[in-house]
């Protein structure tokens, strides 16, 4: 799963294989950039790259503007969906953090 995630948040995805996997035009992926709704990295010529996280993130946000969902409304719920991953890791973390040092002090019990 680790492996799945890092695969699909590498940025090696050119504008032009964006927009045929989207059906998005090149115009309408730089209009979400400039909103915010996605960050491509620049390659060293200053070119746009993706990753297939953020062709799965265009996909949600041609059908949010669909159903007529605005882009500040997508952006907030972009970010409230992000702070809730990054509380849930944050919680994991502890957790492991607890779990180990339970664990770590329960391995040599008390004379």
């Amino acid at each position: 799963m680790e492996n799945e995630a890092s695969y699909k948040n590498r940025k090696v995805i050119s504008i032009g294989t964006v927009s045929e996997l989207t059906g998005l035009t090149e115009r309408q992926i730089r209009y979400y950039e400039e909103r915010k709704l996605i960050s491509p990295e620049r390659s060293d010529r200053g070119n746009r790259k993706y990753s297939f996280m953020d062709v799965e993130r265009l996909i949600e946000i041609a059908n949010k503007r669909e159903e007529g969902v605005r882009t500040d409304e997508i952006l907030q719920e972009l970010k409230k969906k992000k702070k809730k991953e990054d509380t849930a890791t944050r919680n994991k973390m502890i957790q492991g953090q607890l779990n180990a040092r339970f664990n770590q002090s329960n391995r040599y019990p008390k004379k």
